[in-house]
């Protein structure tokens, strides 16, 4: 017999087993998993009645919520495709990502609102407006309706049946690369069940597990846990924004056992200062990715708090889990820090290589640099509407992430670098040549390279170097204002350079690996 992987598996065997345990946990909204199950109901019957059908794209645009998780599984029962958007971006990227997809619903934060009104008049697509507000008397704006009256009245039980495979795509997670435009990752079923499966294993997921969510729900599908949580009967803890005094609160009232995280965030944790005014009984598992943090953060995790670290490494084009690092038989105790700090050995299911520049595997010698390259069901079935981006990616039977690693003789993987110029600044890929296009319409600006440099807090962050034009001047605070008003203010730089001249090929092209290695002395950049 052949069952296909369909992810609202998931939530469907945690309603039935555990229907009266505590499945999310969000301000003073506190659901079971039938809750749970029965508000996913309503709001596929709610899309039903809106007209969306199998195909279609719903996009949400929300920070971590009740209604974030449910949409995961509404969206996707009744067959459409999930598009989740990163609420860090300005509205001219929701503008491009909502036309591009083709999106005939959105799905909106009540804070977010006015960002999506800017813009409606250019979104000719889509068809329906819902608000989430979770106050007792939302204030709907004119032109929006809001989420619990859409579904109020709707059938508690399941939508009718809708013929689904596991190669279906069941979201396009939009990342930006070393293009000005992001592309729209379709991740299957197949790919979210499976890294859920790894997510469970490596990270070691029980049902007594208690998740806080620090990390962005829309980011990379949130690494799986909404599928991986859900498929254990785990409680979800919902974290709105990311405050330390409030991630304690809840750590120690919630009794917090895992959690996923980018290392600001992990930097947020260790530097608050009230620290020893909470009375935190259990010990949490804390997962970081997106850029490692330093060996002395995983340290002070573990030694000063008694909590444990875990390092994984991934990308959105792969659900995103390829590696983990954890205390194993060539690290037993745990405290080679460095070696945690690594991407580490590849998760089950997934085949590491990596490659030279002539497609060759390169040997485990620990110097020999790399490409990163995966074989694995958790790999991207492409890149929506950009073919030929897909075929850039994945080709030689592998999927080719551009970062560059060396790896040991039992096969933990360092990643040293990447082809492309991405900057991963807390967790976030920021395209430097989008930074560098913004730039160049300040007037007295000639010549510019955006690198990233280190940081403790965010791994590293946009530097610009910037030629004047002759007789222009322009200061640093001015540069890092100007480019605030065209980009996300993650995306800007936040320290500038003047110099005379920027180091370039014969043909021309610039050389960042030269501008790079002034500011990367004497550190390891290790990009995951």
């Amino acid at each position: 017999m052949e069952v296909p992987l369909l992810i609202n598996d998931f939530l469907r065997r945690a309603a039935r087993l555990y229907p009266n345990k505590t499945a999310i946990v969000d301000g003073s909204n506190r659901y079971t998993y039938r809750q749970f199950q029965e508000r996913v109901n309503q709001l596929g019957h709610a899309l039903n009645r809106l007209g969306v059908k199998k195909g279609d794209r719903v996009c949400i645009l929300s920070p971590n919520s009740h209604y974030f998780l449910e949409s995961y599984y509404g969206v996707t029962q009744i067959g459409a495709i999930l598009v989740p958007l990163n609420y860090r971006l300005v509205a001219s990227d929701h503008e491009y990502i909502i036309n591009h997809a083709g999106v005939t619903t959105v799905l909106v934060d009540y804070e977010y609102t006015k960002v999506v009104d800017e813009i409606r008049p250019n979104l000719k697509k889509v068809k329906n407006w819902v608000v989430a507000d979770p106050s007792p008397s939302p204030a709907t704006p004119s032109g929006w309706t809001d989420w619990d009256r859409l579904i109020a009245g709707e059938p508690t039980t399941a939508t009718p049946h809708v013929e689904q495979d596991e190669n279906d795509t069941t979201s396009i997670n939009y990342t930006s690369g070393t293009t000005a435009r992001p592309k729209g990752v379709m991740l299957t079923h197949r790919n979210c069940y499976i890294n859920a499966y790894n997510f469970i294993a490596h990270l070691r997921i029980h049902h007594e597990d208690i998740e806080l969510w620090t990390l962005p729900m829309f980011h990379a599908n949130g690494w799986g846990g909404p599928f991986a949580l859900t498929a254990m009967g785990a409680t979800h803890v919902v974290l709105r924004a990311v405050i330390g005094s409030e991630i304690y609160r809840l750590i120690e009232e919630e009794n917090v056992t895992f959690a996923c995280m980018a290392p600001a965030v992990l930097s947020t944790i260790l530097n608050y200062p009230d620290k020893a005014k909470h009375q935190i009984k259990t010990k949490p598992r804390f997962v970081v990715a997106g850029a490692p943090p330093p060996a002395a953060f995983i340290q002070r995790l573990e030694h000063e708090l008694g909590w444990e670290f875990i390092q994984i490494y991934g990308l959105t084009e792969t659900a995103p889990i390829l590696t983990v690092s954890v205390p194993d038989y060539q690290n037993p105790d745990g405290q080679d820090y460095t070696r945690r700090a690594r991407a580490g050995v590849e998760a089950i299911g997934v085949e590491i290589a990596l490659l030279d520049d002539d497609g060759n595997p390169v040997p485990m010698d620990n110097k020999t640099i790399g490409e990163v390259c995966a074989r694995s069901n958790v790999v991207l079935k492409g890149y929506w509407e950009q073919p030929e981006e897909t075929d850039r990616a994945i080709y030689g039977g592998y999927f080719h992430s551009g970062d560059l690693a060396v790896w040991d003789e039992f096969g933990s993987v360092n990643i040293v670098d990447r082809k492309k110029d991405v900057i991963i600044s807390g967790g976030e890929n920021i395209s430097s040549p989008e930074v560098e296009d913004a730039l160049y319409k300040h007037p007295a600006v000639l010549e510019c390279a955006v690198i990233g440099v280190p940081s403790e807090k965010w791994g590293e962050t946009p530097k610009a170097l910037i030629v004047l034009r002759d007789g222009a001047s322009a200061t640093e605070q001015e540069i890092i204002e100007f480019s605030r008003q065209h980009l996300a203010h993650f995306r800007c730089p936040t320290s500038v350079d003047f110099v005379d001249s920027l180091p370039r090929t014969v043909t021309g092209k610039l050389q960042k690996f030269v501008i790079r290695e002034k500011y990367w002395q004497g550190v390891s950049r290790r990009v995951n």
